[in-house]
């Protein structure tokens, strides 16, 4: 063979090898796709056996699977809490009540005026009714010092684990809402409250021993609720300015202690004391400008001690079943503006020296048994200063019967020390008696 025949058969052979070459590389890389499409996005039964092998590490498939990356579920993660949800309080001590302020919120069954919406939030000194102020015990701290929730209407079942838990307390008013339930006697472990109005509202139950331990108070109203039993004597001799305890239904018999009292107002009116009224109870009421028995149910006769009263302005005891005379004592109180003995049991005559006061604007014995008034006191009626309707004074119109008044005086009645009725111990009488400040017991 010639030489250039050789050339050519090895040229034809070396161009025969690279297109076997090219072929099988073509192949390979054809089969490798397939297999890539079959793996990684194929579906049928090969694919949900091909993604049973990617959940089990130990599959047995002769390749290397492509499988997808584990999907985190996003509902599991903990929540991070946003910004508004970090409290920061500007004291340790706010910090601590405000869990307490918010599970009294929560018990709240009706708040008409929307007040708990400003409730929200670490800025407890904002919140409607919460008033701050540092605390006797550090003067750089901040603390809920006062709250007053005077006519907030709120309602709510207690007051117990909110009010005894606010430990830097001063005052708390809470007039005219509609809590109900008991007080806890925790509140005796409040060091700082001093003034306490629980007045107008849903409680019930004892009187509220707690507040006899309470030595720093010297304000307590709880009028107008649905309070029950005595009356604990203790209560008339605590260090008290003001002592409001009338419109509830207390039942006893007013203590001889009561005279002792230190408290600057004080009202009794509209529950249920009974008894007479102790001859000690005028020298105690004997700066009071205003001293309110009214609608109770008293009996006795009046004490020549009330001519001690010599601050009052307005005497109330109407609605009783008091008895007995007028003591002329009556004539010392200078001051007195409005009298009211309507609604007992009184008899004899108006005493002149009674209608001789002459800052009377309002004097009511009406509903009494009076049999006679002087022409002093005639001229009171006529100005529509004294009401004398409804008792048994002949010549007057407006008067019981005669057979009601003949029945009251068909059962005599007396009282004790009526030596004592007509002296005015006071010294702008000339005919003043010599009848100590308080007359001594029979």
């Amino acid at each position: 063979m010639s030489t250039s025949s050789k050339i050519v058969v090895v040229s034809s052979l070396y161009m025969l090898l690279a297109c076997l070459i090219l072929l099988y590389t073509t192949a390979q890389g054809s089969r490798r796709e397939a297999l890539d499409f079959t793996i990684g996005v194929g579906s049928g039964s090969k694919d949900r056996d091909l993604r049973k092998a990617c959940n089990d590490e130990h599959h047995t498939l002769p390749f290397k699977l492509n499988c997808p990356l584990p999907r985190t579920n996003i509902e599991t993660l903990p929540a991070v809490p946003s910004e508004s949800e970090i409290l920061v309080f500007a004291d340790q001590r706010l910090a601590v009540v405000y869990p307490v302020i918010q599970r009294f919120k929560s018990i709240i069954t009706s708040d008409p005026l929307g007040i708990t919406k400003t409730w929200v939030g670490s800025d407890i000194c904002s919140y409607k009714g919460f008033y701050c102020d540092y605390p006797p015990d550090n003067k750089s701290a901040v603390a809920v010092a006062s709250i007053d929730f005077t006519g907030f209407q709120l309602s709510a079942p207690t007051l117990d684990g909110f009010l005894d838990q606010l430990p830097d307390i001063a005052l708390f008013h809470a007039n005219s809402n509609n809590f109900s339930g008991t007080l806890s006697p925790n509140i005796a472990k409040l060091r700082y409250l001093y003034e306490l109005d629980i007045s107008n509202n849903q409680f019930s139950g004892p009187f509220p021993t707690a507040v006899l331990g309470m030595t720093g108070l010297t304000f307590l109203d709880i009028r107008f609720k649905f309070f029950t039993g005595s009356v604990p004597a203790q209560i008339f001799t605590q260090d008290l300015d003001a002592l409001f305890i009338n419109n509830n239904n207390f039942m006893i018999q007013l203590p001889e202690n009561i005279g002792e009292t230190h408290v600057l107002f004080l009202t009794l009116a509209n529950n249920k004391f009974n008894g007479p009224l102790p001859r000690s109870i005028f020298k105690a009421f004997s700066s009071l400008p205003e001293v309110l028995l009214l609608n109770d149910q008293l009996t006795g006769c009046i004490p020549y001690e009330i001519g001690l009263l010599k601050e009052a302005v307005v005497f109330d005891a109407g609605n009783n079943q008091l008895t007995g005379h007028l003591p002329f004592s009556l004539a010392c109180l200078e001051n007195l503006e409005q009298l009211n003995f309507a609604g007992n049991l009184l008899f004899g005559t108006v005493p002149e020296v009674l209608c001789e006061l002459g800052k009377l604007v309002n004097l009511s014995l009406s509903d009494n048994y009076f049999t006679h008034v002087g022409p002093l006191c005639r001229i009171l009626i006529e100005r529509g200063v004294l009401d004398v309707r409804n008792n048994c004074i002949p010549d007057l119109p407006f008067q019981k019967s005669v057979a009601d008044c003949a029945n009251f005086f068909a059962h005599p009645r007396t009282c004790p020390r009526m030596w004592s009725y007509t002296n005015i111990p006071c010294s702008h009488f000339p005919y003043s008696s010599s009848i100590p400040e308080m007359a001594p017991s029979p």
